[in-house]
């Protein structure tokens, strides 16, 4: 019996959980997850005699050495920053680990190690990063393949609200960490390379420099640049290609609206504000205006932010948001960006019957023959319940159908790697496809050479 040790058994692991407990059965393995939240690791194995759930630290280094021992493949589930103590263990007691995380400079630093050991460290194997590089690297190839030369190469990918949810004026709601969605694009430049030149976006101007995108059967978008696209040059055997972008997802309107957030200062993670316990929506939102006793807080943001009265579908926001409420913000301490995260938990948290969204959409520019030439792939997956939702799919599905084929000696690699393989995209894209998750390629009129 083969033994798969998952650490970490949050919302993303649901889905890989699933996967590998239904199979388990006809391949002979035992699923052990592993939480600090024993509770919830016994929930997620459901009673599974094939399953067993343990509660654990993931700091205990003597009860992860002695878990990773017993087991024959490792997936870490846990915080990005957490992975490198399980990595180094596992080279060590020489087990193969996969994480959907992505790859660090610490992590690169390992491959030595990992290829001695005999191991595979396979890093980013999720959604993105994950389906996003294995699903361009199959295009790219075949492009290649052909004799095409790439000439420009987009990729964006949103964890939205299905449509059938999407019932409130921003056309959004959280889908994952919501620190992540405040503090987006903060911490590192923003750059790419657009027709041969090199680009950068300040923070305070990020989400103002948007592209739009529409995607056939579901609507229009826009997107706001993720922070560094040029790295993915060598990545994806891109190095001499002249316009490179990567970024995100969201519904139109959305970017200016959060710009406004930007400008008040309430993204801001630097600093606790002061007198949080007694403070109010509304006093929240004064706190960042200047003081004038006859204006209201409603004027003072519009004067604030250049609106004029054409522009109330931004106040209309602001407002449905309770911004300008007298309701208490509900913590005893916070800086701005805990704040605004809490009270937008109070409206952006998905119901108990919401679905939510995944869009991906790569662009593809190439010359063959002499002749420009375009692809746009895109790709929709809706989720089914508050369990299987699509990001815990398009999470956890990828790194369960590259654990199945490590089980059955289908895939013999060594070193720190990402999924950019043709032995790893293929059958993982492949067996993606029948679980849902299917790009639509086609082939365009080229937008710019």
């Amino acid at each position: 019996m083969k033994r798969i040790l998952i650490i970490g058994a949050g919302r993303s692991a649901t889905s890989l959980i699933n996967y590998l407990l239904n199979l388990a059965p006809t391949e002979n393995w035992r699923i052990l997850v592993a939480d600090a939240d024993e509770e919830l690791a016994i929930r997620k194995v459901h009673g599974s005699e094939f399953g067993e759930a343990i509660g654990f630290d993931a700091r205990n280094e003597a009860k992860r050495q002695e878990l990773i021992a017993k087991c024959d493949l490792v997936i870490s589930m846990l915080p990005a920053s957490m992975h490198i103590d399980v990595v180094k263990d596992c080279i060590t007691l020489k087990k193969h680990i996969i994480t959907p995380s992505y790859i660090t400079n610490e992590m690169k630093a390992l491959d030595a190690e990992a290829k001695k050991a005999g191991i595979w460290v396979l890093n980013e194997m999720g959604l993105d990063p994950g389906i996003d590089h294995m699903s361009a690297m199959q295009v790219i190839d075949k492009i290649k393949a052909g004799g095409g030369k790439m000439t420009c190469f987009e990729s964006f990918t949103g964890g939205l609200v299905a449509p059938e949810s999407d019932n409130n004026p921003w056309g959004y709601k959280f889908t994952w960490n919501p620190r992540n969605v405040v503090l987006a694009g903060q911490g590192g430049t923003v750059k790419f390379i657009q027709e041969g030149k090199y680009k950068y976006i300040p923070y305070h101007k990020l989400f103002r420099r948007t592209e739009k995108i529409k995607i056939k059967d579901f609507g229009k978008y826009e997107g706001y640049a993720n922070r560094d696209s040029l790295k993915y040059r060598s990545i994806y055997g891109l190095e001499g290609i002249p316009t490179i972008f990567r970024g995100t997802l969201r519904r139109p309107g959305f970017c200016r609206s959060w710009n406004m957030f930007i400008q008040l200062g309430m993204t801001d993670d630097s600093y606790e504000m002061d007198g949080v316990a007694t403070m109010t929506h509304r006093e929240f939102v004064n706190s960042f205006l200047a003081y004038n006793k006859h204006d209201s807080v409603e004027l003072k943001t519009m004067h604030y932010l250049g609106l004029s009265q054409d522009d109330d579908e931004y106040m209309e926001r602001l407002t449905w948001l309770g911004l300008f409420d007298d309701e208490l913000v509900g913590l005893e301490k916070g800086s701005p960006a805990k704040i605004l995260q809490h009270i937008l938990e109070k409206k952006w948290t998905l119901a108990p019957e919401d679905k939510d969204m995944i869009v991906m959409w790569h662009k593809f520019g190439y010359t063959q023959n002499g002749e420009h030439k375009e692809i746009n792939s895109s790709m929709v997956m809706l989720g089914k319940n508050q369990d299987e939702t699509a990001m815990a799919m398009t999470v956890g599905l990828p790194l369960a159908i590259i654990a199945k084929h490590i089980l059955k000696g289908n895939i013999n690699r060594t070193g720190v790697e990402l999924p950019i393989y043709k032995e790893v995209y293929e059958p993982v894209l492949a067996e993606l496809e029948t679980l849902g998750c299917h790009f639509n390629e086609e082939h365009v009129a080229p937008t710019f050479y």
